[in-house]
């Protein structure tokens, strides 16, 4: 039996975001979860940028994604309030939650990722197709296309930028999606994702069925044994902590390109970073429980 650092938490979920009926998912598995390892378990539904915290409650579960959630605004709200809180501090989640500003980081650090250029809705791209265009601050897929034929290119683009002003516009990398979750200091086991027509979209992600997940994924020890570091050495270089998920392409050639570090990642039973921890060996209420005992006021 853990010794329980807290005894009631309020865990967040909704949000004003294009993501809220996913994270309204994540929440009730997380509330569940806890419950059923001897929680009080308050669900707060977030519907706006306000913050309501029933009283008593001693530290909060964060479930909230995309905008407000992972971009660092409820993170300082939390703190102001000196409320212990799940995940990344403010300044982490607002780095990762921008996309053009975690592929400079990367960048500095030597961490390969896709060559790429930003623009606005009215500037030309330079960089020839196939690419991916997808939003510099969003998440879950939203806004994100590949192109592959320029009569495709002017809606690809309109509608990422009905999201955010800026574009980021990268080169295709045609290949494997590989994606690692990392728990406290732990990188999980590899997981691939086998989406229709290797494209791993919204529609791909939130239907039952459409995409196959391989964990461990089927690469060689070596392979796996990168994918791992380079999750962790991301990871590091964002300041992350607690719990995040590492996406990666990997070419015909073997080579690694990192996509994105999701601060907090889908939390429903059937989500990748659970799906990798039960291939640890960690259960999903165990999952829970280990991210909320790492709740703290930063």
């Amino acid at each position: 039996m853990v010794e329980k650092t807290y005894q009631h938490i309020a865990v967040l979920m909704g949000g004003p975001s294009a993501e809220r009926e996913v994270s309204l998912n994540s929440g009730r598995a997380v509330a569940e979860a806890l419950r059923s390892r001897g929680y009080r378990v308050d669900e707060v539904d977030v519907r706006d940028t306000t913050l309501q915290i029933p009283t008593g409650v001693e530290a909060v579960f964060i479930a909230l994604h995309g905008t407000f959630g992972e971009d660092g605004q409820v993170q300082d709200l939390l703190r102001e309030r000196n409320l212990p809180y799940t995940g990344s501090d403010a300044a982490s989640s607002r780095l990762a939650f921008d996309k053009l500003a975690t592929k400079r980081l990367f960048e500095r650090e030597g961490l390969s990722t896709a060559p790429y250029e930003v623009i606005s809705a009215n500037e030309q791209r330079t960089l020839p197709l196939p690419v991916v265009v997808k939003p510099v601050r969003q998440g879950s897929s939203i806004g994100i296309h590949r192109v592959f034929d320029e009569r495709d290119w002017p809606a690809a683009l309109a509608d990422a930028a009905a999201y955010d002003e800026q574009v980021l516009v990268e080169k295709f990398i045609k290949g494997r999606e590989l994606t690692v979750g990392v728990v406290g200091e732990e990188q999980l086991p590899v997981l691939e994702i086998k989406a229709p027509e290797g494209y791993y979209d919204y529609r791909a992600k939130y239907t039952k069925g459409v995409t196959e997940y391989l964990v461990p994924a089927p690469v060689s020890e070596t392979c796996a044994r990168q994918c791992r570091d380079l999750a962790g050495r991301a990871f590091r270089a964002l300041g992350c902590r607690a719990l995040a998920r590492v996406d990666f392409r990997m070419n015909s050639d073997g080579d690694l390109f990192i996509l994105e570090v999701n601060t907090i990642p889908g939390f429903t039973a059937t989500s990748l970073l659970p799906k990798a921890a039960r291939a640890r060996g960690i259960e999903f209420p165990d999952l829970c429980e280990r991210i909320m005992q790492m709740a703290r006021v930063q």
